[in-house]
């Protein structure tokens, strides 16, 4: 079913991902500070907005920095009854390099949701990069993403706007689960600036199929 979906931000997720459910059929639209900036070339025309026309939205994908994400959401005023994809890692600088600024006793995705009320908060979207985001369908094995939220009414919804991206969506259960998610993202981004795998990669989820056993002899 085709979804109107409102991206804050349009940077290198946001992109990706706006350009990526556009091809799938859905009506996107990316909030951004200046519409008319020509830092947007990738973008189809008419489809920037000021932030604050994004107001009225049922659907919002936070796809802005960390640092910026709550004040991101206060500026869309009452979120109650809207469905908000969170994409952010709480990421800063530490002794050795970019890492994490939250632990396994709470997550960015649960701090973000005391900041919006009413909102149906989820976590995906966060654990591969923008490159892989763009273009998930043409992995050999599907790459896995998992989503973490606990309206169980609207998560089938933003389950079904992952498998669009080409995704295997996995519900990783309830919000708290991020805890677990962006870690997860974490040692993607170690493998890919610290470790030299090339930004190309991506988790999945495998099954094991068992070798035919050879028949016994008569």
């Amino acid at each position: 079913m085709k979804q109107r979906i409102l991206i804050l931000g349009a940077g290198k997720v946001g992109t990706a991902l706006g350009l990526a459910w556009l091809r799938a059929g859905h009506d996107v639209r990316f909030g951004v500070p200046v519409p008319d900036s020509t830092k947007y070339p990738a973008l189809p025309a008419g489809r920037l907005q000021p932030a604050s026309a994004l107001r009225d939205a049922q659907l919002v994908v936070l796809a802005v920095p960390w640092a910026a994400a709550s004040t991101a959401l206060a500026a869309l005023g009452d979120l109650n009854g809207v469905i908000v994809i969170d994409c952010t890692n709480p990421l800063g600088m530490g002794q050795n390099g970019l890492q994490l600024t939250l632990g396994f006793d709470t997550s960015g995705a649960e701090q973000l949701a005391q900041h919006a009320p009413g909102a149906s908060l989820f976590k995906t979207l966060n654990q591969t990069g923008a490159e892989n985001m763009a273009d998930a369908g043409a992995y050999t094995a599907t790459p896995v993403m998992f989503v973490a939220g606990d309206d169980s009414r609207h998560k089938p919804l933003v389950l079904q706007l992952v498998a669009d991206l080409g995704f295997d969506a996995i519900d990783a259960g309830p919000l708290r689960a991020a805890r677990l998610l962006e870690p997860l993202a974490m040692l993607w981004i170690d493998l890919a600036t610290k470790l030299g795998h090339p930004r190309d990669f991506a988790f999945a989820r495998v099954r094991h199929h068992p070798s035919p056993q050879p028949e016994a002899p008569q």
